[in-house]
C-alpha cells in the first residue's frame, strides 16, 4: 500500500512521492507564459493563511483575467491551487480548499493521537468505533478498493510498513520470513467487522490499524473540488502532493490543461508525452521517491500485502481518472498488480501509463520512461 505522512509524523526514511512533484502542472496563459507548481519537502506545521496573486492579460484588447496562485504545507506535503476570474471569488475558493484539507487531515491523520483515525485505531479492538460521516465515506471507498484489487489495496498494511522501516529506520537487515509472517497476522481488511447500519468498525485481531495514506489525499482533493464548484468557481487546478484535479472549464484562451509527467528515473526532466485534461484527475505511484535501502538494495514504499514485501516490477504508474480518489486508488493498485490485472478490469473512463522496470526496458534504452499506455 501507498503511505501517508501527515502533520507531526516521525521523520520519514527517504522521500515520499508527495515530497517532490510527480505531476508538474503546466498552465498555458497568454501574456504570462507557463505557471507550474512543485511539491517540496513537507514542513511540520502549516503557516497562516497564505496570499499571492498575479494578473495576466487574456489578449490584446481583451478583458483582463486574474489568476490567483497559492501554495501551502498540508498533510505532510505541499498543496497548490490556481483559480481564474474574479479575485474575491478565487480567494473564497482557495480558502474553501484549505479548510477542506484541514478538516480531512483532522480525520485521517495517522500520527495525530487526537485525530478520528487515531482514536479508531486505539479503541476498535476493544469495542466498535462509530465513525463520522466523512470517515465512513473514506472507509467505504477503501473497502470497495480492497474488493476491486482482490485485496492488494489494503489499508491495514501498517504492520508491514513498520517492519520494513518506512516509518522508522530498521537498520541494514532484511525482515525475516518469520517476522513477515507475524506481521501478516495483523493484516487484512477481511478481518475487520463493519456495521453499515451503525457506521461502526471493530478489529477482530489485536494490533490491527488503518493507514489511509493511499486514499486520503485523493479523497480530500475531491471534497475540495466539491466545495469550490459549490461557490461557482469552474476554472482552476487543485493539487495536494501530486494528487491533482482540474476543474470543468479551461484557463482563459485555452481548451484544456496540459499536464507533464516527471521522468520516473528520478531526474527533474519531464516526459515527452503531455496529458491534455479537463474535468479530470491524475495521480502517480512510483518506486523512487520514498524508499528504504537495505543491504545496498532500494525497496519501494508501496507494499504488496500478499508477499509481505515491497511491490516490484514498476518504476511508476500514472492514472487519469474522473475523480482524484479513483486516480489515487488505481495508481497504487496498478503499481502492485501490474498491467495485465488492470486491463482485465475494462476501466474505459480511465487512462493508465505504465513505466515498467524490466531488463528488457534497460536493454532497449527505455529505462521505463516510454510508457506502455492504454
Amino acid at each position: 500500500m501507498d503511505d501517508h505522512t501527515p502533520e507531526n509524523a516521525p521523520e520519514p526514511v527517504g522521500m515520499s512521492r508527495h515530497q517532490y512533484v510527480w505531476t508538474l502542472i503546466i498552465i498555458a496563459v497568454v501574456g504570462v507564459g507557463l505557471a507550474w507548481f512543485r511539491s517540496d519537502r513537507a514542513t511540520a506545521l502549516p503557516p497562516a493563511e497564505p496570499a499571492a496573486s498575479e494578473r495576466g492579460a487574456a489578449g490584446a484588447g481583451a478583458q483582463t483575467e486574474e489568476r490567483l496562485v497559492l501554495e501551502f504545507p498540508m498533510m505532510g506535503t505541499r498543496a497548490a491551487v490556481a483559480f481564474y476570474g474574479d479575485r474575491e471569488e478565487a480567494e473564497k475558493a482557495a480558502k474553501a480548499v484549505r479548510e477542506t484539507f484541514l478538516r480531512i487531515q483532522s480525520i485521517c491523520n495517522l500520527f495525530d493521537p487526537e485525530s478520528e483515525l487515531s482514536r479508531l485505531n486505539a479503541t476498535a479492538t476493544e469495542k466498535p468505533f462509530v465513525c463520522s460521516a466523512e470517515l465512513w465515506e473514506v472507509l467505504t471507498a477503501a473497502r470497495q478498493a480492497y474488493e476491486f484489487s482482490d485485496g492488494a489495496f489494503d489499508i491495514t498494511a501498517k504492520p508491514l510498513m513498520d517492519l520494513w522501516g518506512f516509518y522508522r529506520k530498521r537498520g541494514d537487515s532484511l525482515p525475516s520470513a518469520a517476522e513477515i509472517a507475524e506481521a501478516k497476522k495483523r493484516i487484512g481488511l477481511n478481518r475487520v467487522t463493519f456495521d453499515d447500519a451503525r457506521r461502526s468498525v471493530r478489529f477482530t485481531v489485536p494490533g490491527m490499524s488503518f493507514d489511509l495514506g493511499g486514499i486520503a489525499k485523493g479523497f480530500a482533493v475531491d471534497k475540495a473540488a466539491e466545495a469550490v464548484l459549490a461557490l461557482g468557481v469552474r476554472q482552476g487546478i487543485i493539487d495536494l502532493g501530486g494528487n491533482l484535479r482540474v476543474l470543468p472549464e479551461p484557463p482563459p484562451g485555452r481548451t484544456h490543461y496540459r499536464i507533464a509527467i516527471r521522468d520516473p528515473r528520478g531526474s527533474h526532466a519531464v516526459l515527452e508525452r503531455k496529458l491534455e485534461m479537463l474535468n479530470q484527475s491524475v495521480a502517480t505511484s512510483g518506486d523512487y521517491e520514498r524508499f528504504v535501502v537495505i543491504q545496498g538494495r532500494k525497496y519501494a514504499h508501496i507494499m504488496n500485502v500478499a508477499t509481505g514485501e515491497p511491490a516490484t516490477g514498476m518504476l511508476a504508474v500514472t492514472v487519469v481518472a474522473p475523480s482524484a480518489l479513483r486516480a489515487d486508488i488505481y495508481s497504487t493498485t496498478a503499481f502492485i498488480c501490474g498491467e495485465a490485472f488492470i486491463r482485465g478490469k475494462s476501466l474505459q473512463d480511465c487512462e493508465f501509463y505504465f513505466y515498467p522496470d524490466t531488463a528488457e526496458a534497460e536493454q532497449r534504452g527505455r529505462a521505463g520512461t516510454s510508457p506502455d499506455f492504454f
